[in-house]
């Protein structure tokens, strides 16, 4: 094996930009889920810019753009707006990657860059943007290329037990959800088997630049994120109306909830170690 290829496949940077390329290839190949390659270049094209940008003049030196890269293939992948609308991914890939300066403490940004731009753009233009919902249904050999690929990719980089913690309360909360509002356990945990939940799952809470520090940590925050997510489902089975803003994406608005608080608090405690 090539010296080059032999180190691109042991870094785990590396084939994380290799998984989240798979899922694009493999949903607009078998779903056509991009709808229009313009979305494609701006959100890539405004994130790496951003970054380009920001890192140059706020520390001197042009960072690494594999960050802008996932960010904006994330963006997407998972921002569906009206029809013919560009901004969203625009504004969404500015957001994103503009956040990683601004929103930061003891130089760490605190929201995972794709997960706060789009929960932004949900709130603030609910009538024209909204997430992708698509499913892969029963397409067996799509899941389990994503999945194997995904929970190989996560093995290595250190991430499988945050992966495997939220998938695991995921449809524990799921069951709890079908006990008390009723339907089938199918229909509650299919989301899984989704684009969106496959970046969720696998990029955004595994995001190691936004979450704590050790292990345990680490499992009670995504435990968390897993049962804000099931308390807004349920909301929405009663349908109260002051949530109806999360309604749109439980999962990427309780992530945004739990997890910069629980990153501050725990970098606040580090320093206060010190």
């Amino acid at each position: 094996m090539m010296p080059t290829l032999r180190r691109w496949l042991s870094e785990p940077r590396y084939l994380i930009v290799a998984l989240i390329t798979l899922v694009l290839v493999v949903g607009q190949w078998r779903f056509a889920i991009l709808g229009d390659y313009r979305r494609l270049a701006t959100a890539l094209g405004v994130c790496m810019l951003t970054e380009f940008v920001f890192s140059w003049y706020v520390r001197g030196k042009v960072a690494n753009l594999q960050s802008a890269y996932v960010s904006g293939i994330s963006l997407s992948l998972l921002t569906k707006p009206q029809a013919g609308l560009l901004w969203p991914f625009a504004l969404g890939g500015f957001l994103a990657i503009a956040s990683k300066y601004a929103l930061t403490y003891r130089g760490r940004h605190l929201w995972n860059p794709t997960n706060f731009a789009i929960c932004l753009l949900l709130l603030l233009a609910p009538e024209s943007v909204a997430v992708l919902s698509h499913q892969w249904g029963n397409e067996i050999t799509t899941n389990a290329v994503i999945w194997g690929f995904g929970l190989v990719i996560a093995y290595r980089a250190g991430v499988l037990h945050i992966t495997a913690s939220y998938v695991l309360a995921f449809v524990a909360l799921a069951a709890v959800r079908v006990a008390i509002s009723g339907g089938p356990l199918g229909g509650e945990i299919a989301p899984l088997t989704g684009p969106m939940y496959q970046l969720f799952v696998f990029f955004m809470v595994t995001d190691p630049r936004v979450t704590v520090r050790t292990k345990r940590g680490q499992v009670i925050v995504v435990l968390l994120v897993a049962l804000v997510e099931a308390l807004i489902r349920l909301a929405g089975n009663v349908g109260l109306p002051w949530l109806t803003p999360l309604y749109a994406a439980p999962a990427l608005f309780a992530l945004t909830m739990v997890g910069p608080p629980a990153l501050f608090l725990s970098l606040r405690r580090e320093a206060a170690a010190r």
